[in-house]
């Protein structure tokens, strides 16, 4: 079957009569070519169907334009705002956006950056998978000095940077919320502590129980998925501990809701019999009644925030490796689901 040949800046030049370097700059639109002998060129290449080989110029510049991102889970409330945040700073500078996610997977967080390294991304930006335990995957890159950034789920790195929020911190005024409720047995739901969020949010339980003369059990503690059905298989583990917890702070919002629906459920009255705290603001915080008090931090900042970096790096503005961590902002919502009536 006959395909119809490749239209090339010659034909252009052909046709208008003029030099095909004349058509090339018209095509990136050189201060030196007339605006008139541009709308010629743009208007016969719209006409007959020239495309512009980026890639080839791209390879002859050793760059793409392109960033690569590779996140645990699309459908995440945090996510889908980073991204959002981290495509309007892209779109806005000139780069595309190529996006992939690791399922909360090592495997195929390690397959993913191998894709994004052999698509030749300029940089690379990562919130890493629940069980991820080192960064070598990403040794192709700092060899090859390509800039990784990594933002939330974090690993320090002396060739790159972290973006991300004080868990600890967020973790110790929900804790101390809970106390100052006049809780003393405080459950924490949370994820296998392996990467920087979990372990923080749990030394910052810690230290309130501590500062508070409570003393810590590791009964205390269970460890999910926190996906929504992980909230309610911790609510069974709850509802089996005697005496019951007067309160719980969770690692995410998700799971809280799940948590919260089962003990209701079962005739447990929330806040009065035990009183909870989430973790990300995400949107079903503001449905489920009562309303969830939980740590808020912006998901599309910590995008903004992480793009600009990296493509002010990329554009030579601003060295990646300046600094090793950049320290956002979070917020404490306090709203009824922690509030005990005496307190109210």
């Amino acid at each position: 079957m006959q395909t119809d040949k490749e239209i090339t800046i010659y034909d252009i030049a052909k046709r208008l009569k003029i030099s095909p370097a004349t058509v090339s700059r018209g095509l990136k639109d050189h201060p030196g070519i007339s605006k008139k002998t541009k709308k010629r060129i743009f208007d016969l290449a719209d006409e007959i169907g020239y495309r512009q080989n980026h890639f080839a110029r791209n390879l002859r510049n050793q760059k793409t334009e392109t960033i690569g991102l590779i996140v645990g889970k699309l459908n995440s409330n945090f996510q889908s705002a980073a991204i959002s945040g981290i495509e309007h700073v892209a779109n806005s500078e000139g780069y595309n956006l190529i996006i992939s996610q690791s399922s909360e997977h090592f495997l195929k967080e390690a397959a993913n950056a191998k894709i994004m390294f052999n698509s030749r991304v300029d940089g690379l930006l990562v919130s890493l998978a629940y069980d991820t335990n080192d960064l070598e995957h990403f040794d192709v890159f700092f060899k090859k000095n390509i800039p990784v950034i990594f933002f939330d789920r974090v690993m320090a790195h002396p060739n790159s940077t972290c973006i991300l929020i004080d868990n600890k911190k967020a973790a110790y005024e929900a804790t101390k919320h809970l106390i100052e409720q006049g809780c003393k047995r405080i459950v924490h739901i949370t994820a296998m502590p392996r990467q920087n969020v979990y372990v923080d949010r749990l030394e910052g339980y810690k230290k309130a129980l501590e500062e508070h003369k409570i003393k810590f059990k590791e009964d205390n503690v269970i460890i999910g998925d926190l996906s929504q059905e992980a909230g309610m298989i911790a609510a069974e583990q709850i509802l089996k501990m005697k005496p019951l917890p007067d309160g719980i702070f969770v690692s995410n919002d998700s799971a809280a809701v799940g948590c919260m629906l089962s003990l209701k459920e079962k005739g447990i009255r929330i806040p009065d019999d035990i009183a909870i705290v989430g973790f990300n603001n995400d949107p079903v915080s503001k449905v489920i009644e009562p309303n969830l008090s939980t740590i808020n931090y912006n998901g599309y900042e910590i995008g903004v925030v992480a793009a600009r970096h990296l493509i002010s790096h990329l554009n030579g503005t601003s060295d990646v490796n300046a600094t090793d961590i950049i320290m956002l902002r979070s917020e404490f919502i306090i709203r009824a689901s922690s509030l005990k009536r005496n307190n109210r």
